[in-house]
């Protein structure tokens, strides 16, 4: 028991909880996309319902994100961080348990993505401040391999969830959050105790007013929106695609679609962050954003359900570096932005969340004949818009 206590006053646990963190944060936002043909068939939900879900789970991030960056740091990280994880546990539960309680599934599911968008706003906007703060060099690596983490829950999340759906059977579907409450519930423990630097002094803290006057700032926000929605909307319906528009079986679609999106996405993340630094980041974002165009092509046109898949998996490498190459590029940038900056930042690339996944769908909604490939189509307009951002952006590091 010394020894654990011991290891929880370093800093080395702080990374270690800040892993754990964005494996929670890819478990609350796959959560519902995993079951989403359950809840169609098992629950008897909408299309518009289930789409509602991704609107409300972004939405509440969304509006996290926008009170964090005026009051999380007068009411302290720490406690920030521990609220985040409790409202996860409760939304999970939430999710499995109301469900059968309520008269109406629909409420209830809303009400435990509600509370998981509240945790996961709060996740966003402090897991990467908190990072950047700990002392060290090579931020840029540290970064990366943080939001790999990101991946790797993904992919185990939905690996063994998707296993456990196969033995239990989608009839018992609700176990499943249940039993994914147990890491938030850890990290609660965990972030009680674990040392919490903050990135810069409240005192050497640019206000948002003169952040807001900058032409940078803006920039940022753009690549971050872009990024969101280059991610989110090919992940969020990558299951339903490949179940639906793909006619693949839910088990082989869900490891071939969704979870092989996460492995790439993974692997170049882990990659970039264990890589010496001698990689142009600028470079590196403009070939993702290239590539990125490419494999949404790819899913929308393959003549095969194989290659589709591809496609949905491709993208995830495609989209690996966009989230925290920007975070990166910002740090650099602008290092008196402090945890405002980052929460305005994770504002930008939560709206792009909600907004790539909604555009798909409602793309979709007015082309029904196509189904989701007319929206995946019409979802290529954001790594194009974030090609051209980053370019402009060059010009004005150029100036400063």
């Amino acid at each position: 028991m010394k020894r654990v206590k011991g290891f929880l006053e370093t800093n080395q646990a702080t990374i270690y909880a800040c892993y754990l963190g964005y494996i929670v944060q890819g478990i609350i936002n796959n959560i519902n996309p995993i079951l989403f043909v359950t809840y169609q068939k098992r629950l008897g939900i909408s299309l518009e319902m289930i789409s509602l879900l991704i609107i409300m789970n972004f939405g509440f991030q969304i509006l996290v994100d926008l009170v964090a960056a005026k009051y999380v740091d007068r009411i302290g990280h720490r406690l920030c961080m521990v609220m985040a994880h409790v409202c996860t546990v409760l939304g999970l539960f939430a999710i499995g348990l109301l469900p059968a309680v309520l008269p109406n599934p629909v409420p209830a599911l809303i009400i435990g993505t509600v509370l998981n968008g509240m945790g996961g706003g709060l996740l966003e906007v402090l897991v990467s401040p908190i990072v950047e703060a700990v002392p060290g060099d090579e931020k840029e690596k540290a970064m990366s391999l943080l939001h790999s983490f990101y991946c790797w829950g993904c992919v185990g999340f939905i690996a063994l969830s998707t296993l456990l759906l196969r033995m239990l059977g989608s009839e018992n579907w609700f176990y499943l959050p249940l039993i994914w409450a147990v890491l938030p519930f850890i990290n609660i423990v965990a972030f009680s105790k674990v040392p919490i630097l903050r990135l810069v002094e409240e005192d050497e803290q640019l206000p948002v007013r003169k952040l807001f006057g900058m032409k940078m700032f803006w920039l940022l926000v753009i690549l971050m929106l872009c990024a969101g929605a280059s991610e989110m909307g090919m992940s969020q319906w990558a299951s339903y695609f490949a179940e639906i528009g793909l006619k693949v079986d839910k088990t082989a679609g869900d490891l071939l679609g969704p979870c092989f999106f996460c492995i790439l996405m993974g692997i170049v993340r882990t990659y970039y962050g264990r890589s010496e630094g001698t990689m142009n980041l600028h470079k590196f974002i403009k070939g993702s954003c290239l590539l990125c165009i490419v494999s949404y092509l790819i899913a929308v046109f393959a003549p095969h359900p194989v290659l589709g898949l591809f496609g949905c998996g491709l993208c995830g490498l495609s989209i690996a570096i966009l989230w925290p190459g920007t975070f990166s590029i910002a740090a650099r940038s602008c290092k008196a932005g402090g945890t405002v900056l980052f929460a305005l930042l994770a504002l930008a690339g939560d709206i792009g969340c909600a907004t790539g996944p909604q555009l798909v769908s409602m793309v979709s909604g007015l082309a029904p004949e196509y189904g989701l490939k007319a929206g995946l189509l019409a979802a290529i307009v954001f790594p194009l818009v974030l090609l051209v951002t980053l370019g402009v952006l060059e010009k004005e590091e150029v100036k400063v």
